[in-house]
């Protein structure tokens, strides 16, 4: 949790909070899309997490991608922007965030995907098929229907 987030969480409790947030998707040449077993709740999401104060979405993704994987990206474009009931995070401890997730593709400039293995468990490149029986994070299913172009 970023020294922002904590002083948050200090005045007002676990009660909700609304947050921007970044996504990165990064496709394989079959148009795989990596993912990562997160050790919160060992489901499986996409890259990203928090926009910090005075930070740029397009930052923050670069900044989670070098985080969570161990590589550099480079930004592609905006997938889409979504927010909604399906968006709404609950952790371990009590926290609940809704979050306002900038969706972004970008490309591996440099390194390997490499989890952090404190964060993030596994990393592993999947079909859209494969990520319909994955047990995943209640937002995922939404953002890769639209950007798989699927009802």
């Amino acid at each position: 949790m970023s020294p922002y987030l904590r002083r948050l969480r200090e005045k007002i409790g676990h009660d909700l909070l609304l947050l921007p947030s970044v996504t990165v998707l990064l496709f394989d040449a079959d148009r795989r899309v990596l993912l990562a077993r997160h050790s919160d709740a060992n489901v499986w999401v996409a890259p990203g997490g928090m926009v910090e104060p005075d930070e740029t979405p397009q930052a923050a993704a670069r900044r989670e991608a070098r985080e969570e994987i161990g590589c550099e990206v480079a930004l592609q474009g905006i997938l889409g922007v979504y927010g909604g009931p399906e968006f709404l995070v609950r952790y371990r401890n009590g926290d609940k965030v809704s979050c306002v997730m900038t969706v972004f593709e970008a490309a591996i400039t440099d390194g390997t995907p490499q989890p952090d293995h404190a964060e993030i468990l596994e990393l592993r490149y999947f079909t859209y098929a494969e990520t319909r029986s994955l047990a995943c994070a209640r937002w995922l299913p939404v953002v890769l229907a639209d950007v798989y172009g699927q009802p």
